[in-house]
Order: C-alpha cells, then sequence, then structure tokens
C-alpha cells in the first residue's frame, strides 16, 4: 500500500461537513472562553463564548464539561487555522425560533425570565430566540419604571412572529386583562350589598380611595371614611394600607364602599347624649355669618347661631370665635330625624343676667 493511497483512505474514514450543516459531538476540551469538540471530522470543532450563548463573560467551563455531547451547526469548514467553528446559539435560536412560531399559531402562554429592561420595554429568550415586550403590553396599567421586572419570570403569549424580520412580539397584557376579567366575574358572583370585607387600598385621590377587593376595585368615596369630617383621604390612607370597609352599593360592574359601620354611628345614643338641657363641650369646625358648626363628636356637628353666642351683640361669630377653639354650651333643640342639634352660650347665663341682655 502506497503511502498516498494510506493518506486517501484515511481521508475518506472523515466524514465531509459543509457549512450550514448540524453536526453531533463530544467535547473533548472546555476553556473559559471556547469549547472543542471531537465532531468526526479531521479537524475538531470549535465553539467561542459568543457562538454559545447571548449571555456576556459567561465562564463556559461552569456550563459544559468534558464528555458532553452536543448538537451545532457548521459556520466555518476551516476558520484559517484548520479547525471548524461551529455555533450553537444560533441552532438554538433556529430552534427556538420554530418553538415560538408552534407558540404562536397555538396561542400557548409561555413564561420566561427578564434578560433586558430596556427604554422600551422588556426582552426575554426562550431556547436563544429573543421576545419582545413592548412597554404598552407588560402590564394593564401605565408603569414608569420597568427595571423591577429584570430577572422576574413573567407569563406571556406571542402576537406577532416575524422571524425574517427579526420582530417576535410578545403580550403580557392580555393575560392579566383576562385574568381580572375572570376574578371580577368570580367576585360579583358571590357579593351583595352590606357584605364587610378586606381591601388593600390601590389608588388615593382628592376625592377617594380605590379599594382592591381581590377583583375588582370599589371607591371609597371621602364622605364615607368616617363618621367625621375628613378633609384630604391622603393624609388618612396610603396605598398598599389593608382596610375593613362593607359595600353600600352595586350599580352593574361599580361598586361604592363605606367605613361608616351602624355601630359605630354617633347618632345611636346622641336622643340622651345631647338632650335638650345638657351643658356640651365641642370644637368650633367651620363658621358663617349666621353662626358657628361646633363639633361635638366625629360625625356630630351642632349649630351655635350669633345669637347665642354672646349676651352682647355680635356682628359675625368670626369676632369673637376662632376655628379649633374649645367652647362650653347648653343644648337648645335636639332633632334626631334631621340630625340638628341647636347650642347656646347666652343660655349659660344667670337667669337675671341672661333677662337683662335680653331686655337689652
Amino acid at each position: 500500500m502506497s503511502e498516498m493511497s494510506f493518506e486517501q483512505m484515511l481521508e475518506e474514514s472523515f466524514k465531509t461537513i459543509r457549512n450550514g450543516e448540524v453536526v453531533d459531538g463530544t467535547v473533548i476540551d472546555v476553556k473559559p472562553d471556547e469549547i472543542i469538540l471531537n465532531i468526526g471530522y479531521k479537524s475538531d470543532g470549535i465553539i467561542t463564548r459568543n457562538e454559545y450563548t447571548n449571555e456576556p463573560n459567561v465562564d463556559l467551563t461552569t456550563v459544559v464539561s468534558v464528555g458532553d455531547t452536543m448538537e451545532a451547526k457548521v459556520l466555518k469548514v476551516n476558520d484559517g487555522e484548520g479547525q471548524v467553528l461551529l455555533t450553537y446559539k444560533r441552532l438554538a435560536a433556529e430552534k427556538g425560533s420554530k418553538r415560538l412560531e408552534e407558540a404562536f399559531n397555538n396561542k400557548e402562554v409561555l413564561t420566561a425570565k427578564v434578560a433586558q429592561v430596556l427604554d422600551g420595554g422588556l426582552s426575554v429568550v426562550i431556547d436563544e430566540a429573543r421576545i419582545f415586550i413592548p412597554a404598552s403590553l407588560v402590564s394593564d396599567t401605565y408603569e414608569k419604571d420597568l427595571s423591577k421586572y429584570k430577572d422576574q419570570e413573567i407569563e406571556f403569549v406571542i402576537t406577532e412572529f416575524n422571524p425574517r424580520r427579526r420582530r417576535i412580539i410578545g403580550d403580557r397584557k392580555q393575560l392579566l386583562v383576562a385574568k381580572k376579567a375572570e376574578l371580577q366575574k368570580e367576585l360579583f358572583a358571590k357579593i351583595k350589598v352590606g357584605d364587610v370585607m378586606e381591601g388593600t387600598v390601590k389608588n388615593v385621590t382628592d376625592f377617594g380611595a380605590f379599594i382592591d377587593l381581590g377583583g375588582a376595585d370599589g371607591l371609597l368615596h371621602i364622605s364615607e371614611m368616617s363618621w367625621g369630617r375628613v378633609e384630604n383621604p391622603k393624609k388618612v390612607f396610603k396605598v398598599g394600607d389593608v382596610v375593613k370597609v362593607f359595600i353600600k352599593d352595586i350599580n352593574e360592574n361599580k361598586i361604592a364602599l363605606s367605613m361608616k359601620f351602624e355601630d359605630e354611628n354617633p347618632w345611636k345614643d346622641a336622643a340622651s347624649k345631647y338632650a335638650v338641657g345638657t351643658v356640651v363641650k365641642g370644637v368650633v369646625a367651620r363658621m358663617t355669618d349666621f353662626g358657628a358648626f361646633v363639633e361635638l363628636a366625629p360625625g356630630v356637628d351642632a349649630l351655635l347661631h350669633v345669637s347665642q353666642i354672646s349676651k352682647e351683640h355680635v356682628e359675625k361669630p368670626s369676632d369673637v370665635l376662632s376655628v379649633g377653639q374649645e367652647i362650653e354650651a347648653k343644648v337648645v333643640d335636639f332633632n334626631e330625624e334631621e340630625k340638628k342639634i341647636s347650642l347656646s352660650v347666652k343660655a349659660l347665663l344667670a337667669p337675671e343676667e341672661e333677662k337683662a341682655a335680653d331686655a337689652e
């Protein structure tokens, strides 16, 4: 056997490969930045870090071991140094693309970890195939800062699949909307007016607070927050507070809430506490030209008419009283049905002084 024929036989003992071909190989060596494969060819195959994964600075010795078998795609039969340049990530991306195409056609719900938070949305990777989720499709509510989603696993569906334009779009919002609709349906099926519930403050405005009841939001209007006076809801509640409320009204998909529980109604025993002739103490809450309203208890205001403030003539209540001032007066009229109480400071005067004042 001649030397030439031996070399020819040796050459023929190795398979031939072409660019773009998928080959099987066995890892014979691993370095932090490259993998060397025996692919049954006259030259070994090389997978660089950049052709293994999109993850930067990964140490390949931590993800691949000698003896592992893997598939790869031929990029160059000869990289200039007599070795075969292979890619693992592009083959994985092709497989991932097919996987995503199936998911797109079947409207399958996918789960993946957020790889990057971008200016316009989120990027997730499935089998080295990238999916972009625009900011408008990340949540069912506006979110200015998406950084909280970094490394978080999220669910989404593929709503646009165009690998030629490298455009694969994911949508998380529609899943959240559908889930909320289901929870809302379940909630409305079991609640009724009068039910006491616990909820979480979702948003606070100047006119009230929106409470998440676990499926739908209810409005706790400022007038229903307390039997007393609430000037600013934002000073009473903050987002995340857990509150106990009861359902005051249900109108289609709107829920009106209240915290004015009847057992805490300050008018419940008002007839005995504020009977005519009773001397009471209160705080001036607000004033008008005709009198001052005095808070006797949270939710119970009484009118001190300008003519009943002093034995002397008073032009305006603000001439002698100030908001926040504590006063003592006598109840001269009580109307439980209309929830009206009238006070008099003059009535506390000695009878002869009162007569003299009236004569004047």
